[in-house]
């Protein structure tokens, strides 16, 4: 085995980040790394830990604690066996392979009555990431439509929403209208209206915080639209990556809540706000819209498999219990409050200054005026472009790890640009 050090290495705030590919020649017995090779990924490991907390402008939590996690797992030796979850959490048969189908219940378990499920009307699993749950919410909305109406449907999703959700339609073959946003990246209503085709279903998926903007879609406006025409069935799942981590453990915890704003299944992911180190997230929907789904009665797994995925990580399910014993509701409402005090600080400070800003209600995401190129590159500030807010523009995700004296790190270099 050999390490190549890719070419073209990317470079930030000056600093190399080395990039390294694994180059395995066959019949080549493993041999350790060199120390020249050990020292690229010794550079590696030193960039990552210097400058993740000057990442500012995508929702990843780089506050993770997961140490004593991987301390039982190396200790247990757990590590050395292949353990996936190939099964229906909410159907666990004894014996059969090797999984973490308990404790994926039960995160599930724990999650749903958040987002206002009850415990014996919820199904759902943990997936591989905010896009694979809304995969599993399109693909099951759309055969819950099929089957009460036996006609396929028109899915509907603002133009501001993440674009995984226009590549899932385009990958299940399903219509697609996409619906105009305002300045501010929410769903406006009447240009839903105007869309509507009439004699079809319609799967609607709301954007509980868009992309960029932070943008949060009103479902209650949406759905009065919805109501104008009773004889359109509707599905609803709720696209709610990043601010469905922390609105729960907040005083808008009723906009994710289904009993106050109805929906029949929603995608969070793991990885932004709860502080996963891999891609991970929850699909929550009720047992009604699970069973109305093709079962996938299969012999070999011993139960019905309604899910896309066969396999999936038994890993995530027993990081997210160990988040969820190590924080709790208490520890997650501190960091969820932490994170809109400093954001709402951060967007005053900017006014302060006169740089053009927007903070929308509920969100962490502060959008701006596109500062110069080497404030951009320092704090790997997200683009954006919108003509009605004067052009070019850049945000500030401000999560866990993006603490006050780095955000007035970023305002100091800002005013001396300026």
């Amino acid at each position: 085995m050999r390490f190549i050090q890719a070419k073209g290495v990317k470079k930030a705030a000056g600093i190399l980040a080395a990039a390294v590919i694994l180059g395995i020649s066959c019949g080549t017995a493993y041999s350790a790394p060199t120390p020249e090779e050990q020292a690229v990924l010794d550079r590696y490991a030193e960039y990552i830990d210097t400058h993740k907390a000057y990442d500012f402008g995508y929702p990843a939590n780089h506050d993770i604690h997961l140490t004593e996690f991987y301390k039982w797992y190396l200790d247990s030796h757990s590590y050395r066996a292949m353990v996936n979850n190939a099964g229906d959490p909410f159907e666990i048969h004894e014996g059969g392979h090797l999984n973490a189908l308990k404790f994926e219940r039960a995160v599930i378990d724990f999650f749903g009555p958040h987002y206002g499920f009850d415990l014996n009307n919820l199904w759902g699993i943990v997936t591989f990431s905010g896009t694979d749950g809304n995969s599993h919410g399109i693909y099951f909305g759309s055969k819950y439509l099929e089957k009460k109406t036996q006609k396929k449907p028109v899915m509907y999703v603002s133009d501001a929403a993440h674009y995984s959700n226009m590549r899932l339609a385009d990958v299940q073959n399903i219509d697609l209208v996409l619906v105009p946003s305002d300045e501010h990246g929410r769903m406006i209503p009447e240009e839903l209206e105007s869309r509507l085709v009439p004699d079809r279903p319609a799967l609607m998926v709301y954007a509980m915080g868009t992309t960029f903007k932070g943008g949060v879609d009103d479902m209650d406006a949406l759905n009065a639209v919805l109501a104008k025409y009773p004889d359109i069935e509707v599905y609803r799942h709720v696209d709610a990556a990043l601010f469905g981590g922390y609105l729960p453990y907040t005083q808008y915890k009723d906009a994710v809540n289904r009993k106050v704003h109805p929906f029949d299944s929603i995608a969070v992911s793991g990885h932004k706000f709860f502080g996963m180190d891999e891609p991970a997230g929850i699909f929550l929907t009720t047992m009604e819209v699970k069973q109305n789904q093709n079962p996938y009665n299969v012999t070999y797994l011993d139960g019905s498999m309604p899910m896309i995925n066969c396999s999936r990580s038994a890993l995530s399910p027993l990081k997210l219990l160990w988040i969820i014993r190590k924080y709790g509701d208490k520890g997650f409402t501190e960091q969820a409050q932490g994170m809109l005090e400093r954001a709402a600080w951060l967007k005053a400070k900017l006014d302060e200054m006169g740089w053009q800003a927007w903070l929308e209600p509920m969100s962490n995401t502060v959008y701006f005026k596109r500062p110069p190129k080497a404030i951009v590159e320092k704090y790997d500030l997200a683009p954006d472009f919108d003509a009605r807010l004067g052009g070019e523009l850049s945000h500030i995700v401000v999560m866990q790890h993006v603490k006050l004296d780095k955000l007035q790190d970023f305002l100091n270099d800002l005013s001396a640009q300026k």
